[in-house]
């Protein structure tokens, strides 16, 4: 082999040894925050999208924050939190946005799954009761025998009726809970007497009040109602997925927390008027100005930020220790039920 042959040979393994260098101690795209994804299209599962306790994933998705991180975000509409919960663990769908106290639900049981936003730092949630029963029904005690709505059957919503009547002495089987969605089928369910009480969201809330068909029992839709109810800040609607699907790609989980932070970010300090602007008319079911009230009176349950305070989550773990044996008698490590590493990624 000729000197010139030598030459180039080194020259080309320098070329080689300074490239393999720089893949190990250049921090790839996918270790940043502005992240590509590893996969594209994405099946997200959310238990009533038009409920304002989802709103942020509806700013995403029309403001085209997803498409702008590189997603095609497929959303499944369902009909309450357990359904989205239920199709993720099924394998239908692979994130959900639906509320975090699932996700200690969850590790009960053995399955690990890990909120990586938090859209709403309180419920949104409110307890009426149908304004022909106001008289007999004051309390959550006074529900004992009587049928209460939730939008499903194992949602947050029945959670929360739970917690009431367990903080009353009463156990989950005092009432019946039927689920009726959280849609026009809820207002419905009142209207025929088919429920006695309901547990709900904004829209829907403010509907019921608007043709005075609900007085309300229980609100968390304010800091100082939350305290009420749960002697703290409470973590309600939160994006969460598997543990695997995090490890698996987490450079598309960047991707879907960043479109998430930044519609958070782009609602805080706006009028509901301005953020209608972005809200398909179907939403508002033909009343816009009913849409506005509800969401007027949910808009304090926004997080700011999409962070989760470390408080908070002990304070889910002691409530639904009060009625789910299975929570109680399981040792939860609730660092693994939420994480703030990819809010804090996420470009400002």
């Amino acid at each position: 082999m000729n000197l010139i042959n030598v030459r180039r040979r080194m020259a080309w393994l320098a070329g080689i040894i300074l490239l393999a260098l720089s893949s190990c101690t250049q921090p790839t795209r996918d270790s940043q925050s502005n992240v590509g994804p590893e996969k594209k299209r994405v099946v997200l599962a959310v238990g009533g999208k038009t409920g304002i306790a989802y709103l942020p994933l509806t700013i995403a998705e029309q403001r085209g924050l997803f498409k702008a991180e590189g997603l095609d975000v497929d959303i499944q509409d369902l009909q309450g939190g357990a359904k989205a919960l239920q199709a993720m663990v099924g394998g239908s769908a692979e994130v959900v946005i639906g509320y975090y106290d699932h996700t200690i639900q969850m590790q009960a049981i053995n399955k690990t799954l890990t909120a990586v936003a938090l859209l709403a730092r309180y419920p949104g949630l409110v307890l009426g009761v149908r304004s022909d029963l106001a008289d007999q029904v004051k309390q959550a005690s006074d529900l004992k025998g009587k049928k209460v709505g939730v939008t499903a059957l194992g949602s947050s919503s029945q959670f929360f009726i739970n917690h009431l009547l367990s903080q009353q002495g009463l156990k989950p089987s005092d009432i019946s809970a039927i689920g009726i969605g959280a849609n026009n089928a809820a207002v419905a369910a009142v209207e025929q007497k088919q429920v006695d009480a309901l547990v709900n969201l904004d829209p829907m809330i403010a509907v019921l009040l608007s043709r005075g068909l609900i007085k309300i029992l229980v609100d968390t839709r304010t800091e100082r109602d939350t305290v009420k109810v749960y002697g703290g800040e409470y973590p309600g609607s939160a994006l969460y997925t598997s543990q695997e699907f995090i490890e698996r790609y987490p450079g598309a989980t960047q991707r879907l927390v960043n479109a998430v932070v930044k519609a958070l970010r782009w609602m805080h300090g706006k009028r509901p008027e301005e953020i209608a602007q972005s809200i398909p008319e179907s939403y508002f079911a033909g009343n816009k100005e009913i849409y506005l009230q509800g969401l007027a009176s949910s808009f304090g349950t926004f997080s700011p930020d999409g962070r989760f305070s470390e408080a908070a989550p002990q304070k889910v773990l002691t409530v639904l220790s009060m009625f789910d044996e299975k929570v109680a008698q399981a040792k939860i490590d609730l660092s693994k039920t939420y994480t703030n590493r990819f809010v804090d990624n996420t470009p400002r």
